[in-house]
């Protein structure tokens, strides 16, 4: 019996060792045209009139998605929705999406990052109307809870950010998080977008929104 359970615990030990060697996980960042960590009295100026833009990135810190090894690579995804972003009250679909994939993936990996992507973000990067494959750097500075965040694709989009200050605050007492992000995440913060960007084609428009309260900084895990 005891030979039993040390076979059943050893076994039981590596199956676990393995799902957390498979399980996906990694840092994320977004920002928008519109002011995601704000007030009623900054917000109700915005919704519908802008916010319809964004940029988003997932880097992989490890593990497998559909059977294919992802540590170390990126994704970005470039959307151009019909609406703001996040308005509960208002569709923002259609939405056109461009993907951008890490340019040291195989063939494989490439794919496999454009499924993930896609299904993480929901509908948003589904109507993919151009792919790029471009060397995507990214990088963070701070704690958990100032995080600052860069991630560059080659010449297409650029993200920086920067933590919330108290300088930052425009209604004061009645801010805080208006839009959550655009997928779901094991922990994000609102920050401020120093550098958003993206100089590439497939949307019919190019964008810089620069110095706004318009992003968030994450993690994500993917169970199996």
């Amino acid at each position: 019996m005891k030979i039993f359970f040390s076979f059943f615990l050893a076994g039981s030990l590596a199956f676990a060792a393995s799902l957390a060697n498979t399980q996906l996980r990694g840092e994320y960042v977004e920002a928008r045209t519109v002011d995601v960590w704000t007030g009623p009295c900054f917000a109700n100026s915005e919704v519908g009139l802008t916010g319809e833009l964004a940029v988003m990135g997932w880097k992989v810190e490890k593990g497998v998605f559909d059977g294919v090894d992802l540590a170390g690579l990126a994704v970005m995804g470039v959307v151009r929705a019909s609406h703001t972003l996040g308005d509960t009250f208002h569709t923002s679909y259609p939405v056109k999406a461009v993907m951008i994939v890490d340019e040291k993936a195989n063939p494989e990996q490439q794919l496999a990052l454009r499924r993930f992507a896609q299904r993480m973000s929901g509908d948003l990067l589904q109507d993919v109307v151009r792919t790029y494959a471009r060397p995507i750097a990214f990088s963070l500075d701070g704690s958990i809870h100032d995080r600052k965040a860069t991630m560059i694709a080659g010449d297409l989009a650029m993200l920086q950010t920067r933590a919330i200050e108290e300088r930052d605050a425009i209604c004061h007492s009645n801010e805080g998080v208006w839009y959550p992000p655009l997928t779901t995440l094991d922990h994000a913060m609102p920050a401020v977008a120093i550098v958003h960007q993206y100089k590439g084609g497939g949307l019919n428009t190019t964008w810089s929104s620069p110095d706004k309260r318009s992003a968030f900084v994450g993690t994500f895990v993917l169970p199996n």
